[in-house]
């Protein structure tokens, strides 16, 4: 984390980005900090797999510093700025990448957890509020391309006044899919080369499928409080 915020002062970027890329980091740190001290990663190690999520929270870190930068919000044709953005894109995709190995990683060390489980699904939560953010400020899309990254957090938030969103669902190859294709849709969206009306009708399809991977999970856990709804 730190060569990495040394190498963005060097290429020019302001304090702010490094103030908000440490910030965001931090305050992620205290959060994994306290799910381990909840008991719910039972392992005397804190594992590779775990620390491939850390990396991982890093660098969606790095990429929240930006949304501060003022490089980021001049329009595309503005000297280096086309250049800025594959390098968003290439560092975006290295953190995508990076997910698809900390679960294979927790199996085989024989370290997997409630823990961890949670650690992966809430940095891919927090990683696509970011790149939602980062495509709307590069001009892509409008504003309600964020829905997309705060899905998750009117899930938890709707789950005080209805307890029954809170319990446990069964693991899903369909919501894994739609969390890929999510990530893959916005990382495309930022790429210089793709024009505003195609990153917003590539954002508005992956946020209907979104959408609709959410409503599957709740009408399963209505179903799940009353039988009597199935079909």
């Amino acid at each position: 984390m730190v060569p990495a915020l040394a190498a963005a002062l060097s290429a020019g970027f302001g304090a702010a980005y490094v103030a908000m890329a440490l910030l965001w980091f931090v305050a992620g740190a205290l959060l994994v900090r306290h799910g381990l001290r909840r008991g719910t990663h039972p392992h005397a190690r804190f594992g590779g797999a775990n620390r491939v999520t850390l990396l991982r929270l890093a660098l969606a870190c790095l990429l929240v510093g930006l949304l501060f930068e003022a490089a980021w919000s001049q329009p595309m044709a503005a000297e280096g700025r086309a250049g800025l953005a594959w390098g968003v894109v290439a560092l975006a995709t290295l953190t995508a990448l990076l997910d698809a190995a900390d679960g294979p990683l927790a199996r085989r060390s024989g370290l997997a957890s409630a823990f961890g489980a949670r650690f992966d699904m809430e940095t891919d939560a927090a990683f696509i509020l970011v790149l939602c953010a980062l495509v709307w400020q590069a001009g892509q899309t409008g504003p309600w391309v964020l829905a997309a990254g705060l899905l998750r957090y009117a899930f938890v938030a709707a789950a005080r006044p209805w307890p029954w969103l809170a319990a446990p669902l069964a693991p899903s190859f369909r919501r894994q899919t739609v969390c890929v294709v999510q990530i893959t849709s916005l990382i495309i969206c930022l790429a210089p080369i793709v024009p505003p009306a195609l990153a917003t009708a590539l954002a508005a399809a992956s946020l209907a499928l979104l959408s609709l991977s959410f409503a599957i999970d709740i009408r399963t856990l209505a179903q799940a409080r009353h039988p009597s709804l199935e079909t």
